[in-house]
Order: C-alpha cells, then structure tokens, then sequence
C-alpha cells in the first residue's frame, strides 16, 4: 500500500517500511528524536515521515503542523482538533492514519513464527480454541491480526493499555466489528501483514 486508501468516509490509511520511507525533517519531530535512543529515534522519524506525506496527500495545510501528544501518548495536529492521526511501528513496517471529523487508531504488527496457547487465551478468550488447531506459524498470524484490532479501539479512544486491549472481543477471522461506540476495521484483504484501524461509529449505523 504506497497512497493513502480510505477504509470509511473521511478514514484512510496508509502502510510503508521504514526504508521506503524519507524520515521527518521537521523541526518538531527533530527535537522529540533527539531524546530516544538511536533505533527508536529512526523508527519514530520514520513513523512521523509516512504520517506527514499521509496528511501531504489528504490535506496539504497540515503536513507541516506540530504534533503534540496527550498524557498517554496519543498523537494530535496542534490547532486541529477535528483531525484524527495515528502511527504505528512493528520491526520495520509502519502504518500512519488520518481521519477528518473523528478521532481514529491504527496498529500494524509483524507476526511471529508461533504464538504460546497462554498469550493466545489471553488476547482470543473463548475463541482460543480456534487457533490451537491451526498450524503454528497461522495461529501467530491470526493472533496478531486480532491484536491490531483490539489495539486500533484504544488507541482511538486514547486509553492506550489502560483501556486494556486484550479484554475485547475480537473473532479470529473477523474483518470488522464494534467495540463499544467505536468500529474497527482488518485490512486483510489490502495488507500483507496485520493491520488494523478504529474510529467512533454513530449510533445506529
């Protein structure tokens, strides 16, 4: 995925690796990476980088706007409060959102080779089952496809852990589902690897 795909009205997401990608120049950005150390520092330049050519392409004005964070660490456009972003990093891969008139998450994971049943029963509850019967490379993947989405819902409530992620119910092989007043989305159809985004759905929709 090179350019920004709208997954709902007004939602798009973008993915990239972190070598395709130029590293922010900006000056904000510069400032934040020179306290992390080095391979955080090029991941969140990369990170910050796909966000603001993300934002180039939807809305030219704000790719140059300061990035401010909340007390948990959620991402948010100085001065443009009804602009939802997001950034996510897994070794290498990097997943940006942007959403205009909603808040909005999104989390990007690269599997591993196996996933332990413990970590399964913790993320899948009752659904766990389901991937103990699959291969171990397949249930990893399947593991991580549901942390993305359960991932995406906190980070666009801006709860972050707090709003401990592995306690929502997500289906293993769900493409879509709800979580509370926010949906989410899997790409699986659009991405390689597990990708994710969430938003505030209306009532009744």
């Amino acid at each position: 995925m090179t350019s920004p795909l709208m997954v709902a009205d007004q939602v798009w997401v973008t993915t990239t690796t972190e070598d395709h990608i130029a590293p922010s120049t900006h000056r904000d950005d510069l400032r934040r990476a020179a306290a992390l150390p080095d391979r955080r520092a090029r991941e969140f330049l990369a990170g910050r980088g796909l966000l603001r050519e993300t934002l180039a392409a939807l809305r030219p004005a704000l790719a140059d706007a300061d990035i401010t964070t909340d007390p948990r660490g959620k991402p948010r456009l100085r001065g443009h409060p009804g602009v939802g972003i997001s950034v996510s990093h897994s070794h290498g891969a990097l997943a940006a959102g942007v959403a205009v008139g909603r808040a909005m998450g999104v989390d990007i994971q690269r599997p591993g080779t196996s996933v332990t049943a413990s970590f399964a029963r913790r993320l899948l509850h009752q659904h766990a089952r389901r991937i103990a019967a699959l291969p171990p490379a397949r249930a990893a993947e399947e593991v991580a496809w549901v942390w993305t989405a359960q991932e995406a819902c906190v980070k666009a409530s801006g709860a972050g852990f707090a709003g401990r992620p592995w306690t929502i119910d997500v289906q293993p092989g769900a493409p879509t589902g709800r979580c509370g007043d926010y949906r989410w989305i899997s790409l699986r159809d659009r991405s390689a690897l597990p990708l994710s985004c969430a938003f505030p759905w209306p009532a009744g929709d």
